[in-house]
């Protein structure tokens, strides 16, 4: 038999579910509490037995993709298979691929938080440790925080070049992969 709060959890998870399939297909002008509970088969009210109103709902769907990246980073940076050099590219690369598969998410994910940022930060922060711990792997501890920096920073500056056109203009003759690629050999000169 199901509890009370095991349905509540699996409404919930639902709810986020399909508030992220509406904000992939149409953006957050899409996702509304309305259409996320009517998706989900719910009464008009029962989304705001979880969520108080649409940004507290596309706040949790951010803070949603922030841990799916670290769950992410933290796979990459226990696979003992993986050189840490192939651990920070692919790292840098998952970024980018977010932004390429689901440019909404990715857009949500680094703006300010419209409800309470307390989960996207923690989210957020978890993984950024996690990928300070790969770069650690390729450059040491000490330069450690300032590369990771400057590796996201690079990275979702492709990104966003690449999202608006830019970066496959005829004045760059480059790809976000070229630049990522780019980016590690000046921390870690071979």
């Amino acid at each position: 038999m199901v509890t009370r709060v095991e349905s509540a959890a699996a409404t919930r998870r639902t709810l986020l579910d399909d508030a992220a399939a509406l904000l992939d297909s149409g953006g957050p002008d899409a996702v509304t509490l309305r259409e996320v509970g009517a998706r989900a088969g719910l009464s008009r009210g029962a989304p705001y037995r979880h969520f108080a109103n649409k940004e507290t709902l596309l706040t949790a769907v951010a803070a949603e993709g922030w841990e799916r990246i670290g769950d992410r980073m933290h796979a990459l940076r226990t696979d003992s298979r993986l050189l840490p050099a192939d651990t920070l590219r692919r790292a840098l690369l998952g970024v980018i691929e977010i932004s390429r598969r689901q440019p909404h998410l990715y857009h949500l994910m680094f703006s300010a938080p419209a409800a309470d940022p307390t989960a996207v930060a923690r989210a957020a922060q978890r993984m950024c440790d996690e990928f300070t711990h790969i770069v650690a792997a390729v450059v040491g501890e000490q330069h450690a925080q300032r590369c990771a920096a400057l590796l996201l920073t690079g990275a979702h500056g492709a990104a966003g070049l690449e999202m608006s056109g830019l970066l496959s203009t005829d004045k760059w003759h480059t790809t976000a992969e070229e630049l990522t690629d780019s980016l590690i050999a000046a921390i870690a000169p071979t």
